[in-house]
């Protein structure tokens, strides 16, 4: 079987990882993939929103799967394009991929269909968002509409500062169109964590739980990121907890999918906060997480690439599907100034030591030159490790992050540490 990867950052080099150990899969496709993703697939120079060029690629290399890594292609409907023509493919319509291609849209499907979730308002003019936070107590929770690389999230602790949000997001419009609505959002407290499940239209399995830390810096602080880190499975989610999610989140999301006519095929994302009421949802995402991906997958037992192909076939009951009762942790590294501004192209050194020391080193932002592996991204390498416990997961993966040197590069240095002290 030959198989195309949609994407070239650190979640499409996990998924590539996974799918190449599969005795199913015989050759291995990615646009435009990485350095690291070079190492298991065929790296081809076409953009990940290049529908058109992919689809081509797609015919003409005979392949039997596509997989989409990133959100922006399953919104613009890259799977509604190979569907019409009779290509199989692994990954939500557009209509699946609204839940997270817009946050009013989300908020709306929750509402609808008594999901818990946060209390919110939706303006479309700045004026009328900035008179809606004057007359409320900070904090705030501040969220473009539209996509936003994950960066589209602002908490707000003050009145000031939802002021410089909303004029950030509406009035200056950093993230362009997607912020021509916004939802201003009860803020709420708690652990977050992340639920993944295949869903293939009438069945659903479930990924080990996992925690990611979108903050730049330690102690939580910073702005928002694409993640700077995570690991898995998660101490907090006992089967109590983990029962009560399915009941009363999980299924009514899926239930409430089929009943909108929206069902597909997919991965979906429940960005979970646990609070003093119980579990809600924090947002939607339509696809596999990142940097989640990376400590989810080294856990899973099965062939990835069998559970997408059956998926598309609505035959995901029929394939075996478990996860390892071990842990993973994985460590972000960046370029400096990310998720600002920063340079590209620094050789990066140590790749092969942090290997040797036993991590799974995937590969977000990195190309080759000259032979050479160089930074071409804000999130450049994320470390990996799988051990029996959490404790030792963490102290495996910074003994990783230790041998990889490249120049104005930073990590957080307090991944796991709450989890850490709560077992």
């Amino acid at each position: 079987m030959k198989v195309l990867v949609v994407g070239g950052g650190g979640r499409e080099h996990a998924l590539v990882w996974k799918i190449s150990q599969s005795p199913m899969v015989d050759k291995i496709y990615a646009v435009p993939g990485n350095a690291g993703i070079a190492e298991a697939a065929e790296c081809i120079p076409v953009s990940a929103d290049d529908t058109e060029s992919i689809l081509k690629l797609a015919v003409e290399k005979g392949i039997h799967l596509t997989v989409v890594g990133p959100e922006a292609p399953l919104v613009d409907g890259i799977v509604d394009i190979f569907t019409e023509k009779g290509l199989r493919i692994f990954g939500f319509n557009s209509m699946g991929a609204r839940l997270e291609g817009s946050k009013v849209w989300a908020k709306e499907f929750m509402k609808r269909h008594g999901i818990p979730t946060g209390t919110f308002s939706v303006y479309d003019d700045p004026g009328a968002a900035l008179e809606a936070v004057e007359s409320h107590e900070p904090p705030f929770v501040i969220k473009a509409d539209g996509l936003a690389a994950g960066k589209g999230v602002l908490i707000a602790e003050s009145l000031g500062e939802a002021r410089e949000a909303i004029e950030k997001v509406m009035v200056k419009k950093v993230f362009g169109d997607a912020g021509n609505r916004v939802v201003v959002e009860e803020y709420l407290t708690g652990d977050e964590i992340s639920i993944l499940a295949v869903f293939d239209g009438d069945s659903y399995r479930l990924l080990v739980p996992s925690q990611d830390h979108k903050r730049a810096y330690e102690g939580d602080k910073g702005p928002n990121t694409g993640g700077m880190g995570a690991y898995a499975p998660v101490p907090l989610v006992k089967s109590e907890l983990a029962a009560r999610i399915r009941k009363e989140i999980i299924e009514p999301t899926f239930a409430g999918m089929q009943d909108d006519k929206i069902a597909g095929v997919g991965v979906l994302y429940f960005g979970l906060i646990i609070t003093a009421d119980g579990p809600k949802v924090l947002e939607y995402n339509c696809r596999f997480g990142d940097p989640e991906t990376q400590v989810i997958l080294p856990l899973f037992e099965g062939d990835l690439f069998e559970v997408m192909y059956e998926s598309t076939a609505r035959h995901l009951e029929r394939v075996s599907f478990s996860n390892s009762d071990k842990s993973t942790a994985c460590i972000v590294i960046a370029s400096g100034g990310y998720p600002g501004s920063y340079q590209k192209g620094y050789p990066i050194e140590g790749i092969e030591e942090a290997s040797r020391r036993g991590c799974i080193v995937f590969h977000a932002g990195t190309t080759m030159k000259g032979g050479r592996v160089h930074t071409s991204g804000g999130r450049v390498l994320g470390v990996t490790a799988v051990a029996k416990t959490l404790q030792e997961a963490l102290q495996k993966a910074y003994k990783g992050v230790d041998a990889i040197h490249f120049t104005d590069s930073f990590c957080r240095g307090d991944i796991g540490k709450r989890s850490l002290q709560t077992i």
